[in-house]
């Protein structure tokens, strides 16, 4: 390896075990409907999203539409496994309407992903196009996925209390979109890695800030009590996949 090409892959490495911990963060929320035995008001769609990006960023890395994205591979390989365990437990504590709504998009994604496929491979035949289709429709899910936690920005901005959005999850969320987005521009630039990951970092940092200036606040006049703890928070109400990677 060239030392451009070695720090490539080291920063791919240190993204992947950021990526991970992320995957990571939902587990305290699981752990807690599986004591309850009830999902509460937890909603199954940022697992849902999560699936069809891993889903995406996988196919995104294989030889035949982008080579030699083996870090792409297998840490989306690894976030799928986990939103799949995630949306199993789910669905073993949730009720029957919810039930039927994860198994109806979980098919609807399957015909979207299979249909993304067909077309990569039959309209394009060439690595630059086939990259070129897959990594935009994966910056699409990406943004989505990244923009999520802007519901609990705009929570913690109306009940002016940083408690709903846990500052490690933040930051590392923040540091993923970074990392990644540095990985995207060493060596062989990757257009597609970098804008997903450029947003996700902006969208980190904004989060950061939010978090930074209301607990300076709530320092400043005292602790605000509010209802929800701070550890009951959703993958996509935090930081994604996901990474998006």
């Amino acid at each position: 390896m060239h030392g451009e090409e070695l720090t490539r892959f080291v920063i791919g490495v240190i993204g992947n075990v950021i990526s991970g911990l992320l995957f990571l963060s939902p587990m305290p929320t699981f752990w807690r409907i599986h004591k309850k035995r009830t999902t509460e008001a937890f909603h199954p769609y940022p697992y849902l999203a999560s699936v069809m990006n891993c889903i995406l960023w996988i196919f995104y890395g294989l030889p035949m539409v982008h080579p030699n994205s083996v870090l792409v591979v297998t840490i989306n390989s690894a976030g799928l496994f986990l939103q799949l365990c995630y949306l199993t437990i789910f669905f073993c504590y949730t009720n029957k309407k919810n039930r039927g709504i994860i198994v109806l998009l979980l098919l609807a994604e399957a015909a979207l992903f299979a249909g993304i496929v067909v077309v990569t491979l039959v309209c394009f035949h060439t690595h630059v196009k086939r990259s070129m289709f897959v990594g935009i429709v994966c910056i699409v899910f990406g943004i989505i996925m990244y923009g999520s936690p802007l519901s609990i920005v705009a929570k913690v901005v109306r009940t002016k209390s940083a408690e709903f959005m846990p500052f490690w999850l933040c930051l590392a969320g923040f540091s993923n979109g970074v990392v990644w987005f540095a990985y995207a521009n060493l060596y062989t630039f990757d257009l597609y890695i970098a804008i997903g990951n450029g947003v996700g970092g902006l969208l980190g940092l904004v989060q950061l800030l939010v978090y930074g200036f209301y607990t300076f606040r709530t320092w400043r006049r005292g602790p605000v009590h509010n209802d929800v703890k701070p550890g009951d928070v959703q993958l996509q109400n935090v930081a994604a996949n996901r990474p998006s990677v």
